[in-house]
């Protein structure tokens, strides 16, 4: 008699990492990081679990007030992810899909923390696809721990004085508190 799991197909081999003979895959996670919350540290993570190297790419919105710049974002970034060597922290403008033709990324990251985040992402990816075929996007979820927690989110918390510990690296909780505290001022 044949067991139920005798029945069950085998899984698919797992396809070869650049060590064993396939071109290294390169991913992009783009975003405006506004700032890096643990839940972009945890994507950035586990995306390194499949990718060979990524792009973290700090997005120059002009349509955005950002809190802090560009060069500002890159170096909390460079901070917080420890010069992971597999990690290429890069700013742009314009459309992501010329950004990724240029850096020569095939793999799009993109984190959704709920349903309310799949219809936008979707559709970007979708203009995205009919940009550029070439570029695959990866949908991920949250860790458990940081499904909650956005970037925008994290700045209304701290511009009211709220406590942001255990949402963002502790030199990000600072530069926070110090830039609220210069705009409270005038200083800004």
């Amino acid at each position: 008699m044949m067991s139920p799991a005798s029945r069950l197909p085998s899984a698919a081999p797992m396809p070869p990492s650049a060590s064993e003979g396939r071109e290294p895959l390169l991913a992009l996670y783009a975003g405006s990081f506004d700032p890096i919350t643990h839940g972009h540290d945890d994507l950035i993570k586990r995306t390194l679990t499949f990718a060979d190297r990524l792009i973290v790419a700090v997005a120059n919105n002009v349509n955005k007030q950002p809190l802090f710049s560009v060069d500002e974002r890159m170096h909390f970034i460079r901070e917080v992810m420890a010069d992971d060597p597999r990690i290429e922290i890069r700013s742009f403008s314009g459309l992501l899909v010329d950004f990724a033709r240029e850096v020569g990324a095939r793999v799009n990251v993109r984190g959704l923390r709920a349903v309310s985040d799949f219809e936008y992402e979707f559709q970007i990816a979708l203009m995205n696809r009919h940009l550029y075929p070439d570029l695959e996007t990866i949908f991920m979820t949250p860790s458990l721990d940081t499904t909650y927690i956005s970037s925008s989110m994290v700045r209304e918390v701290a511009r009211f004085g709220g406590d942001v510990t255990g949402l963002v690296h502790p030199l990000v909780a600072d530069a926070m508190r110090e830039r609220f505290a210069a705009l409270q001022r005038g200083d800004a």
